[in-house]
């Protein structure tokens, strides 16, 4: 928010800054915005794959935040309500757009240990150039927009972000039994979608 002469940092924790957001203090929203937006860009850009409906998603999720911050009860973290606000803007921005049908029928777990290439288990937000290179890094950005919308926000926030399960899950709205099912589940398809790269590159390596 340009043009604010102020330090943003004066809510000397999340209560504070809570009671000022729901008083209509308007420095609390840029406030709100200096410390989560760049976090909940992230997810919103790994939902829906396009750097400027990744912005307005985030826009819309603001603008939503803090209409609705006297609904929030304090009951998870402010970044976990704020990724559920991201994530359902995300999501139904894909839905308006693509018409998709996103289903929250919970399928059967599979009998998996969940076994991932190390390269997909390394893939942060920020991944080190050791971790991956950037051809790999873009195979896994396709590999990641290929899933469905559910599994894939569900990757994003658990795998990607690091929440952990409960977050993830609350951020979703969902059990946390229903996202080790959905997590499984893109898990499953990302590496199997992986494999044939990952053999390959493997096979050029081999002297």
């Amino acid at each position: 928010m340009p043009g604010l002469a102020i330090d943003l940092d004066i809510y000397p924790d999340e209560a504070a800054l809570l009671e000022a957001l729901k008083s209509g203090d308007k420095y609390a929203c840029a406030c709100m915005i200096k410390h989560h937006g760049s976090q909940m860009y992230a997810v919103a850009l790994r939902i829906v794959g396009d750097s400027d409906e990744a912005e307005e998603v985030v826009q819309e999720a603001f603008i939503s935040a803090c209409k609705k911050v006297d609904t929030f009860e304090g009951r998870s973290k402010l970044s976990t309500w704020l990724y559920r606000i991201t994530t359902n803007a995300a999501l139904m921005r894909l839905r308006r757009q693509r018409g998709d049908t996103i289903s929250l029928d919970e399928p059967q777990l599979m009998e998996d240990g969940d076994l991932l290439p190390r390269q997909l288990g390394d893939w942060q937000v920020e991944p080190s150039e050791e971790a991956l290179t950037s051809e790999l890094r873009q195979v896994m950005e396709e590999a990641v927009q290929d899933l469905n919308p559910t599994l894939r926000a569900a990757f994003v926030l658990r795998d990607i972000q690091g929440l952990n399960t409960e977050e993830a899950a609350a951020a979703l709205e969902i059990s946390e039994s229903a996202l080790k099912v959905r997590l499984h589940r893109a898990r499953l398809q990302l590496r199997e979608s992986l494999a044939g790269y990952l053999a390959g590159h493997q096979e050029e390596m081999t002297p």
